[in-house]
């Protein structure tokens, strides 16, 4: 007997999986996770860097340096602490979000447009529950 929790579930897992496909190669998942997280929320520390990917700091580490040896990320002093260091995206990794971003709308819309009209508006009403249970 199907199970309808694990079945959607599964739907949104797929649907997850195949935008994440749909970016410039060469950056990993962890490392495009610090570069969203970046751009969104703007500089940051270490800690917190490794504190929202719930990895440890020296992980967190070699992932931002893979990302400054690319260009996409920079570390300089914290201007309130010199001791600390802070992270930020460069135009380089901004850049890189933002095609990423762009591919994910364009692969995402034209899947929408594939369904249809009483398809799209049953999707659009069920917006708001799955980001509540997103934020759960």
């Amino acid at each position: 007997m199907p199970n309808p929790s694990a079945e959607l579930r599964h739907t949104i897992m797929r649907i997850s999986r195949r935008l994440r496909q749909e970016h410039l190669d060469g950056v990993g998942d962890g490392q495009r996770s610090v570069l969203f997280f970046l751009v969104d929320a703007g500089p940051q520390s270490l800690g917190a860097l490794a504190e929202q990917d719930r990895v440890t700091p020296p992980s967190m580490n070699r992932t931002v340096g893979l990302l400054v040896e690319r260009g996409y990320l920079t570390r300089e002093p914290a201007p309130d602490d010199a001791r600390r260091v802070r992270i930020d995206v460069t135009d380089a990794g901004l850049a890189w979000v933002r095609e990423t971003r762009r591919r994910r709308d364009v692969w995402f819309a034209d899947r929408l447009a594939r369904l249809s009209p009483e398809e799209r508006e049953l999707l659009a009403r069920a917006e708001p529950v799955l980001r509540r249970l997103a934020e759960l």
